[in-house]
């Protein structure tokens, strides 16, 4: 009988789409990545008949991804904007119809069918779920749990961790045949136009701008800090950075540090005190933000002088303004050539941006 519900299981889970990935790792990150220029290029209005992805020598439609996008619920896109939403469930909808060109292509290829192909390359190397699993999410996740006993949850916890599994797996192999295939992916990204006001690592003239709206007392902003190091040292001169202030009301220290951080770019110590910020984050009260100062070598009569004026409140509020403008409504928030990415994401998530970015330039 467990076996027979387990193939039954399988057989449910076989049926998820990149869509359904998209979502699903979407949802599992968004819940906890966000406290509550020249490289941009302007939006091209697309219609039925624009081929937005090629797989190979076959075009796909904006009609043909309408189909699929149009379907999904609108509840799975929250508070996004209208026009990203829009985007967002195209391009699922895209991933979606070029997954399953890629599967039935390797599966022709390989003398098999689909169903087949999905069983052999997917399901069957789906670890299953075993107790310890379930108990390491469950004292892992108490806050989403709501106080329920393990009893109540083992099942649902057990589904979940099958479907990431599940998602995972399918997401790997098809990433293995766009590898190898011929995949252009056309569709128009929303792209807003931001300034690139603010302190700058990179040429100016790189094909990829990144501004992002950070505040220095946030946590997750945080987390992002190693991901945007990583981001540039992974894409060097083909990246320009711009931070731009975004202090949020909950956080009291964070508006101070934005501004104690201008101060410090008056005296050409922008980065080298925003290193030391994000360093130690329990060290941003106004003694600490001086103290700082002094010991990166910064004239202290200076920068003490220029702190407690608050010679930069007008910038960091026309940041504010500016985020608040562009649709931010929490930090860090990343506009990778004006097309908003909210939250810590994966460094994975930077890359499939960038080099989508460049690969436009190159067409």
């Amino acid at each position: 009988m467990r076996e027979a519900a387990s193939r039954e299981q399988r057989r449910y889970t076989l049926k998820m789409t990149s869509k359904f990935v998209r979502a699903l790792l979407a949802a599992s990150v968004l819940v906890v990545v966000a406290c509550s220029s020249s490289a941009q290029q302007p939006n091209r209005v697309q219609g039925p008949t624009d081929v937005v992805a090629t797989v190979g020598n076959v075009s796909i439609t904006l009609a043909e991804v309408d189909q699929k996008a149009m379907q999904q619920p609108a509840s799975e896109f929250g508070k996004m904007k209208l026009v990203l939403a829009l985007y967002e469930a195209r391009r699922a909808a895209i991933d979606d119809i070029v997954g399953e060109r890629l599967i039935a292509d390797e599966a022709k290829t390989r003398g098999t069918s689909a169903a087949a192909l999905v069983d052999s390359e997917i399901t069957s190397k789906i670890a299953p779920v075993t107790e310890a699993d379930i108990l390491a999410w469950y004292n892992a996740n108490q806050s989403r749990v709501q106080g329920a006993k393990i009893e109540q949850v083992r099942e649902p916890i057990r589904s979940l961790l099958t479907q990431q599994r599940t998602a995972q797996a399918y997401q790997s192999f098809v990433e293995k045949l766009r590898a190898k295939a011929s995949v252009r992916i056309l569709l128009e990204p929303p792209r807003q136009k931001i300034a690139a006001d603010g302190p700058t690592q990179g040429p100016a003239n790189a094909p990829v701008e990144i501004v992002e709206f950070s505040d220095f007392q946030c946590p997750y902003c945080l987390r992002a800090h190693p991901t945007v190091k990583q981001v540039l040292s992974t894409y060097g001169d083909r990246v320009r950075f711009v931070y731009r202030n975004y202090p949020l009301p909950s956080h009291p220290n964070a508006r101070p540090a934005a501004e104690a951080a201008q101060c410090a770019a008056e005296q050409g110590q922008f980065w080298p005190y925003y290193e030391r910020l994000f360093a130690d984050q329990t060290k941003l009260g106004d003694d600490d933000l001086k103290k700082s100062a002094a010991a990166l070598g910064m004239d202290a009569g200076k920068f003490n002088d220029c702190f407690d004026s608050h010679k930069y409140k007008a910038r960091v509020e026309a940041d504010i303004q500016a985020a608040n403008d562009a649709g931010v409504d929490g930090t860090p928030a990343f506009f990778v050539n004006g097309r908003m990415l909210s939250g810590a994401q994966p460094f994975d998530e930077f890359k499939r941006v960038i080099d989508e970015e460049l690969a436009m330039k190159r067409q």
